[in-house]
C-alpha cells in the first residue's frame, strides 16, 4: 500500500464516522492522532504545536516556523492538507476556519486541553457564531486500533531492528557488568542500526530487580545465576516496537527454569486463544489462570498486554477492563509475568498483529529460556 493510498484511506475513515456522527468539521491537536490522519514523518515531537481542521471537502493544517518546512518536506506537492502558519492562536484559527465552512457541529478531542477548549468558546464568541462542540470520546484512537497495511510495515521494521538488538546484547553481556552498561549498549545498537529513536525507556532488571516490573536500570552489577528482565523496543518512523526477553547468565537453578516455563505456557496458551472478537479481559483471565493454576497467581498483577502503534500505549489491551472485542488488524502484546520479591522476575513478551487467522507475532526471538555462557 502506498503512502498516499494509505492516508486516503485514513481520511475516508474519519469522514464516515463525521456523516455517522453529523458533525460538520472535526478539530484535532493530539499528536499521534495528526501523524496517524496526515501521514507526516519525523515531524511531531512533544510540542501541542498543530492543529487540524477536517471538513467533508477540506484538510487544513495550521503550525509554525518550527515545522513548516517539515511538513512540506514529509507531505509532498500532491498533498491535499492546505499548510499555513498564520500568526494568530490556534483557538482563533479553529474559529475562523469554522466560520469560512459555516461549521454547526464541530467535534473536538478528548484531550485537548481546558485552556483550548476555553478559548475556542471565547474565540467563537467574538466570531459571533455559536457551534455546538461536542467530544470525540476517543473515537480516533478506535479508528487507531486497526492498522494498515503501511503501519504495519514500519511496525514489523521496528520490531526487526528490535530483534537484532537482543541477539546483539546476548553476546554482549559477561558478569560485572552493570544493569546501566547493558542498557547503554542494547540502546547504542538499535540507534545505530536503523532505529529513529527509542520506544520508551529501557528496563534492564537483574535478580531481584527484577521482581519489580517495571525496574529502572541501576549501578547493580549483574553475577553468575542472575536472570536479567530485558524489555525494551525500538522506534521507527514514529512507529514503536516493545519486547521484553529474560535470560540467565549461567545455567538457571531449578525454580527459575520452572517458573520460566510456567511464564511461556501462560504466553502461549494465550496467544493460542487470540483471534478477532475475542474479549480482551477474557485472554487476560486466561493468563491469570495459568499461572493461578500452577501456583504463582499472587505474582502476576499487571495486564497481560496492550496496543502499540504509534503510541507505545494504545487500544485495544488485554487487561481485567477491556471488556470490548479485539478487532482484527489491532496490533498487540503479549507479555505474562512472575515476580518473587527479594529473588527473581521473569517476562516474555512479543508484540504481533490480530489476523483472521489468529495472531501473528512480529517478534522472532525465540521462546527458549536464553543461557548466557560465562
Amino acid at each position: 500500500m502506498s503512502l498516499q493510498n494509505a492516508f486516503a484511506g485514513r481520511v475516508d475513515r474519519l469522514r464516515k464516522l463525521m456523516e455517522e456522527r453529523g458533525y460538520d468539521a472535526v478539530v484535532l491537536r493530539n499528536n499521534p492522532d495528526l501523524r496517524w490522519l496526515t501521514g507526516a514523518q519525523a515531524v511531531f515531537d512533544d510540542e501541542v504545536a498543530h492543529t487540524a481542521f477536517v471538513t467533508a471537502d477540506g484538510l487544513w493544517l495550521h503550525t509554525d516556523s518550527r515545522y513548516y518546512n517539515s511538513f512540506v518536506e514529509s507531505l509532498g506537492p500532491e498533498t491535499p492538507w492546505q499548510l499555513d502558519m498564520d500568526l494568530v492562536d490556534h483557538a482563533a484559527w479553529v474559529a475562523g476556519r469554522a466560520l469560512a465552512s459555516r461549521a454547526r457541529v464541530v467535534a473536538i478531542e478528548d484531550s485537548c486541553s481546558l485552556a483550548f477548549y476555553d478559548a475556542l468558546q471565547y474565540r467563537l464568541a467574538r466570531k459571533s457564531i455559536a457551534p455546538m462542540l461536542p467530544r470525540l470520546h476517543e473515537d480516533i484512537c478506535d479508528l487507531r486500533m486497526v492498522k494498515d497495511e503501511d503501519e504495519l510495515t514500519l511496525l514489523r521494521e521496528a520490531q526487526r531492528i528490535t530483534d537484532e538488538a537482543f541477539e546483539h546484547i546476548c553476546g554482549y553481556i559477561r558478569p560485572c557488568m552493570t544493569e546501566q552498561q547493558i542498557r547503554a549498549e542494547l540502546e547504542n545498537y538499535m540507534l545505530s542500526h536503523g532505529a529513529n529513536g527509542l520506544s520508551f525507556e529501557t528496563i534492564i532488571a537483574s535478580g531481584p530487580n527484577g521482581a519489580n516490573p517495571h525496574a529502572r536500570p541501576s549501578a547493580r552489577l549483574v553475577g553468575e545465576g542472575d536472570l536479567i528482565v530485558m524489555d525494551y523496543g525500538a522506534l521507527y518512523c514514529d512507529y514503536h516496537a516493545d519486547m521484553t526477553r529474560t535470560v540467565c547468565l549461567g545455567e538457571p537453578s531449578d525454580e527459575q527454569r520452572a517458573v520460566y516455563d510456567i511464564v511461556r505456557s501462560a504466553h502461549e496458551q494465550c496467544a493460542a486463544a487470540i483471534k478477532p472478537g475475542v474479549i480482551g479481559s477474557d485472554i487476560h483471565n486466561l493468563s491469570v489462570k495459568v499461572i493461578s493454576d500452577a501456583g504463582y497467581g499472587a505474582y502476576y498483577g499487571h495486564g497481560l498486554g496492550h496496543g502499540v502503534g504509534i503510541e507505545i500505549h494504545e487500544r485495544p489491551n488485554f487487561g481485567r477492563r477491556w471488556d470490548k472485542p479485539v478487532p482484527a488488524g489491532s496490533v498487540v502484546t503479549v507479555e505474562p509475568g512472575i515476580y518473587l520479591p527479594g529473588k527473581f522476575g521473569i517476562r516474555l513478551e512479543d508484540c504481533g498483529v490480530v489476523t483472521e487467522d489468529g495472531y501473528v507475532p512480529f517478534t522472532a526471538s525465540s521462546h527458549e529460556l536464553r543461557v548466557i555462557p560465562v
